[in-house]
C-alpha cells in the first residue's frame, strides 16, 4: 500500500525537508525501519535545526540530533553522528542533494502538513506538494 502523503521526487523531498517547519519520516524499504524528524529553520539564520521523534507525543517528544545550512547534516552539540536516526538523514539529504534521485530503498513520507508554515493540508494537490496554496505562491 502506499502511503498517502508519500513524496517520490527528490527535489520536492529536499525541498519539503528545508521548508521551515517540515516534519517527515523516513522509511528504509529494505528494513522498514523508520525515522520521525522536524527540521526547522532558525528564525533569522539560515540554518536548520533537525531533531528526531523518540516518544508517543509527535508534537512535543522531539530529541536535537544536528543542524544544515543547506549543504548537508552536522551533528549539533552534545549530539552523536553515529546515532541511527542522524545516520540515515544525513544520509538522505546527501543522496537528494547530490545524486538528485530518491534512492530506491527510500520511502519520504510527509505528514499532511504544509512544510512551510505547519497548517493541515487538505487539496488533494497541496497534500501531493506538501506546501499549502498561499506558501506554494510564495515559492514562485
Amino acid at each position: 500500500m502506499t502511503h498517502p502523503h508519500l513524496i517520490t521526487d527528490a527535489a520536492a523531498a529536499r525541498e519539503f525537508m528545508f521548508g521551515g517547519k517540515a516534519r517527515f519520516t523516513l522509511v528504509s524499504k529494505e528494513t522498514s525501519k523508520r525515522f520521525t524528524f522536524r527540521v526547522a529553520k532558525h528564525k533569522t539564520d539560515e540554518i536548520f535545526f533537525a531533531s528526531v521523534l523518540i516518544g508517543p507525543d509527535n508534537g512535543s517528544d522531539y530529541h536535537y540530533i544536528g543542524y544544515s545550512n543547506g549543504g548537508g547534516f552536522a551533528s549539533g552539540k552534545n549530539a552523536s553522528p553515529f546515532h541511527p536516526a542522524f545516520k540515515a538523514l544525513a544520509w538522505a539529504e546527501a543522496n537528494l542533494r547530490a545524486k538528485g534521485v530518491m534512492p530506491d530503498s527510500l520511502e519520504f513520507w510527509h505528514e499532511g502538513r504544509c512544510a512551510k508554515c505547519a497548517r493541515p493540508l487538505t487539496d488533494p494537490v497541496s497534500i501531493q506538494l506538501g506546501l499549502g496554496p498561499e506558501c506554494a505562491k510564495k515559492d514562485q
